[in-house]
């Protein structure tokens, strides 16, 4: 048995049941994820995207508290490297987010820069690389994101590096946080997509431990990994792959992320997701139990 992960707060996501959508006919109901990320044994959740979990808070905190679950954070996309342009119409969605995230007593927005490429025909849509001005605009705009979110919802943002996006390799997201304020921005290290994208996430942990504000657990299969860079395979595609897997059979080994993690001696969410849109509906729970009693023998 591990070390005892005592400051690490263990919970899963919609995302694990192969939920992307507000509302997919190929999704499992609300309630089903609800009850079964219960059976499964985890006590935290993430609300996914909005509009998939009930949306008015008085109800949500009571179907959420009947299953002796809480919430961490809610999840936003950004597309701030567009300049003040795009700033009203990100607001109003962080608005929506946030304030349902904080009526449910979460501490968090998890905060995903846009894709440069369509999320389901996978067609390139925007350049890969930023400008310099773009740049720019992408790092001033989220700490403007960050203050403003803290001052009107008393949340944290931490920005979750992510495949198809601006911020995703070690070199982007390095350029990212030494360009941000620490105490404005913080980092959602997502295990998964880091690897997915060439990143150590225990060598950031321990050169950037001061930014890392929450974590996703995730892990990737090197084999179909290696043929989805080979080919230049879309990140939507390369899920239906499979090219996120079940711990532990990928990478990065979760052991040490959690060690790094838990050194870094304060309390952290460490929230599964794997990737799995869409899947059949009988296929989450199992994973889901396997998975929960993998991270307690880890000592989470």
């Amino acid at each position: 048995m591990s070390t005892v992960l005592d400051r690490i707060r263990v919970g899963s996501a919609p995302d694990s049941w192969g939920v992307w959508f507000a509302d997919d006919t190929r999704q499992v109901p609300w309630e089903r994820f609800l009850d079964e990320v219960a059976e499964a044994g985890y006590s935290w959740i993430e609300l996914g995207p909005y509009g998939y979990l009930p949306t008015d808070p008085a109800r949500l905190a009571d179907e959420v508290a009947r299953r002796h679950l809480k919430v961490s954070a809610g999840t936003v996309f950004t597309a701030l490297h567009r300049g003040p342009a795009v700033w009203e119409s990100t607001w109003e969605q962080v608005g929506r987010v946030a304030s349902l995230a904080q009526a449910v007593g979460a501490g968090h927005l998890v905060v995903i820069p846009s894709f440069w490429r369509d999320d389901k025909t996978a067609e390139i849509i925007e350049p890969p690389e930023l400008t310099t001005e773009q740049w720019a605009q992408l790092t001033r705009g989220m700490e403007r994101l960050g203050r403003a979110v803290r001052e009107t919802y008393g949340l944290d943002i931490v920005v979750h590096p992510h495949a198809d996006t601006h911020i995703d390799t070690e070199k982007h997201v390095e350029r990212f946080l030494d360009a941000t304020d620490s105490d404005l921005v913080g980092l959602c290290l997502d295990t998964g997509h880091y690897a997915y994208c060439g990143g150590d996430s225990v060598k950031l942990i321990e050169t950037y431990g001061e930014r890392i504000g929450y974590l996703h657990l995730k892990q990737v299969d090197p084999e179909i990994l290696a043929d989805v860079v080979a080919n230049g395979v879309p990140f939507g595609p390369a899920v239906r792959r499979g090219v996120m897997c079940e711990p532990p059979t990928g990478v990065p080994a979760l052991e040490p992320v959690l060690a790094a993690a838990q050194g870094l001696g304060v309390d952290l969410f460490a929230i599964v997701e794997q990737d799995m849109y869409p899947c059949p509906p009988d296929k989450p729970l199992p994973i889901a139990v396997r998975t929960r009693a993998f991270l307690r023998s880890c000592g989470a």
